[in-house]
């Protein structure tokens, strides 16, 4: 009866994994990684459900880092125990890979990045997402520029004011935008630092100091606000997975300036680290249903919200995050819903 008991409980726990990971109609058997390649864009080639990546590369339990794939890898679809896996072997100059238990050497900078980074690392090293305005109010700002100018430009030298304690050698140039609230409750969920250049600093005495406008992206203003440099690329080795708790949320904002969302756009979401969101999440985008008029009742009824595509959470802040649109089927705009895939 155990012997019978213990064999029921395997199968149910195979049934449920090969279940849980949906292979797309027509995948290939092999492929070979080429240049260019993405951990999101091989993923899709083999599953329905990219995300996935991990359950099907877990699978095989030779293989233990899912990012360490580099062009003129080869990539097999095997089946361990009716569980769908895959062999991985180097190119030919490489050979088979022989897995034991040691350490083994490879640049990671060869290896492919998760998505596509170049087009949203420029992005996300300027903006920024504070808690409150009043966290901007306190930072430094910009006095004056040079020969009494209201406004400056790369090359300037300029002039701030305020605590510059401890000493830095540069700082980003920071000018208030939008003030996120949940569209729901009307919590304020932080607010948008726009970053306009970066300075260096020439010379401290006491609250004022003397800088070097080195970068500009537009004109630097009287008033604008100084803050120490955060740069926080995107990991190329992002864990792709779905959040493990129910999530519901929106998207509040396109920061490039524009209310429609397409394929590899930054949105910023009404989702946060406080919702269990983390870097590598997944999440679904809904269309919101229009409002129409039932023409039998003649009420107002919302027709239901339909699916539209796919991001991914690149940044998380404690109420807010930035997500990378992977895939738009149809136009998106601010006010879709974004929720478990």
């Amino acid at each position: 009866m155990r012997k019978t008991l213990l064999a029921l409980l395997l199968w149910l726990g195979v049934a449920g994994l090969v279940q849980a990971v949906q292979l797309r109609a027509g995948h290939p058997e092999r492929y070979t990684v080429v240049h260019g390649d993405t951990l999101w864009g091989i993923a899709g080639r083999f599953l329905a459900r990219p995300w996935e990546w991990p359950q099907i590369w877990q699978a095989n339990p030779q293989i233990r880092n899912p990012h360490l794939i580099y062009p003129g890898d080869v990539l097999s679809l095997v089946y361990i125990n009716g569980q769908p896996g895959l062999q991985l072997s180097r190119g030919a100059s490489h050979g088979v890979i022989k897995l034991s238990p040691q350490i083994r050497s490879r640049p990671v900078a060869e290896a492919i990045p998760v998505v596509s980074l170049a087009s949203v690392n420029s992005f996300l090293l300027g903006n920024r997402i504070l808690d409150s305005a009043a966290a901007l109010k306190k930072a430094p700002y910009i006095l004056a520029g040079n020969n009494r100018r209201v406004v400056s430009g790369q090359g300037d030298r300029i002039y701030a004011r305020g605590d510059f304690s401890p000493p830095l050698t540069a700082y980003g140039v920071f000018r208030q935008g939008k003030v996120y609230k949940d569209p729901e409750t009307g919590e304020l969920l932080g607010v948008n630092a726009d970053s306009v250049g970066s300075v260096t600093v020439v010379a401290v005495e006491k609250d004022m100091a003397t800088l070097e406008l080195n970068q500009a992206s537009q004109e630097v203003r009287l008033g604008d606000r100084l803050l120490p440099p955060e740069e926080r690329s995107i990991s190329p080795s992002f864990m792709l997975d779905a959040p493990e708790q129910p999530v519901s949320g929106v998207i509040l904002d396109v920061p490039r300036g524009v209310t429609q969302v397409g394929h590899m756009d930054v949105v910023t979401l009404s989702l946060g680290q406080r919702n269990g969101l983390k870097e590598g999440h997944v999440l679904a985008i809904y269309k919101m249903g229009e409002t129409v008029r039932d023409p039998v009742t003649g009420h107002k009824v919302k027709v239901p919200d339909e699916r539209a595509g796919l991001l991914m959470v690149v940044r998380v802040y404690p109420k807010l995050s930035y997500g990378l649109v992977m895939e738009a089927n149809r136009s998106l705009s601010v006010m879709d819903r974004v929720r478990n895939p």
